[in-house]
């Protein structure tokens, strides 16, 4: 809005450079451009002030689908100014000399326009397709439709108005046609959702039921094991019982063999001695066959008390001395001739 001061009769202006300032004098253009700064005169003086900056016009529609269901759809449209002078002529933009206010309301005329057109290009593709089709292709749909009309309409071109975007940010049906709409996707990504809890706990449940049998298999796999350590320890153990036995029976064969030399030996050795003593026994008998008995009882004699070791008591008889003496003394005399006539 231009700035508008008062210094008696005379008045100042000064316009934003937002602004387009058209100055009439008597009735005729007298200046116009943006951001101007010029005296002025009440009286004879009228001023017009365009805005031509971006400007955004929201817009809210509520059209009814080819299904009979109520949508609203809420955008924006965003415009400029190309062409101030011939706006001016189409749209009241005078202001109040005193305050700098636009006397009518021409923005919002402007408004009125744009969301007419923009109303009419939404109700046309709405009416025309169901309330599914408008809900998931609506926004791209509706937007593209009302940038075609607007590009290129000529009353907007006869305006000197130029429309730089358009948006839409909503299209959304009454509440109650939205739950209805949303409760079929809402159970099926329940079920979803619930499919795959239920495959995930089955995917436990088998995880489950691998590891038990796994831990199955490692412990019939002991088992087998430790069965077979057992027939391999009784198998080792009957080896070496065996083997105890067999050694056992090797060291008694041995010892008996060796029992059986030795008593063998003893045997022919004993043989031998007794031998050896009874040829010396028949010997000494050969000896004593030719001996006078009277010999032989002195010898025993002897023999007797040689082996004697006290005599308490000696008896000798008459008896048993005289033939005792007269075998010795016959001896003797035998052994003296022997001696003579060698």
């Amino acid at each position: 809005m231009a700035e508008i001061r008062s210094f008696g009769l005379a008045r100042h202006l000064r316009a934003d450079a937002t602004s387009h300032v058209l100055r009439y004098v008597h009735g005729r253009l007298s200046s116009s451009g943006r951001g101007l700064s010029f005296w002025f005169l009440p009286l004879s003086t009228s001023i017009a002030e365009v805005p031509v900056d971006d400007r955004d016009q929201s817009f809210l529609c509520h059209a009814r689908s080819a299904d009979f269901q109520d949508v609203a759809v809420q955008g924006a449209i965003t415009y400029h100014v190309t062409d101030a002078a011939r706006l001016a002529e189409r749209v009241d933009f005078t202001i109040d000399l005193r305050t700098g206010a636009h006397l009518k309301q021409p923005v919002e005329r402007l408004a009125a326009v744009l969301t007419q057109l923009a109303e009419r290009e939404t109700w046309s593709y709405v009416s025309a397709s169901p309330v599914r089709d408008v809900l998931a292709e609506g926004q791209a749909r509706i937007r593209e439709r009302i940038t075609q009309a607007l590009a290129g309409h000529a009353a907007l071109t006869a305006m000197g108005l130029v429309v730089v975007a358009v948006s839409v940010l909503a299209v959304k049906p009454k509440p109650e046609l939205e739950k209805a709409l949303e409760a079929p996707m809402r159970e099926r990504i329940q079920q979803d959702a619930d499919e795959a809890a239920f495959t995930r706990r089955a995917q436990a449940v088998d995880k489950e039921r691998a590891i038990q049998e796994n831990e199955l298999q490692n412990r019939i796999e002991l088992s087998r094991r430790e069965e077979s350590l057992i027939a391999q320890q009784g198998q080792n153990a009957r080896r070496q019982a065996t083997e105890t036995a067999e050694a056992g029976r090797i060291a008694a064969e041995a010892e008996a063999q060796r029992t059986r030399v030795h008593g063998e030996a003893e045997a022919d050795r004993l043989r031998q001695v007794e031998g050896a003593k009874v040829e010396l026994e028949k010997g000494r008998m050969e000896l004593y066959r030719n001996v006078p008995p009277a010999v032989l009882l002195s010898l025993a004699a002897r023999s007797l008390a040689g082996k004697l070791r006290r005599i308490d008591h000696l008896n000798l008889s008459p008896e048993l001395l005289g033939p005792m003496l007269l075998d010795l003394v016959g001896a003797g005399t035998r052994r003296l001739e022997g001696k003579e006539s060698a």
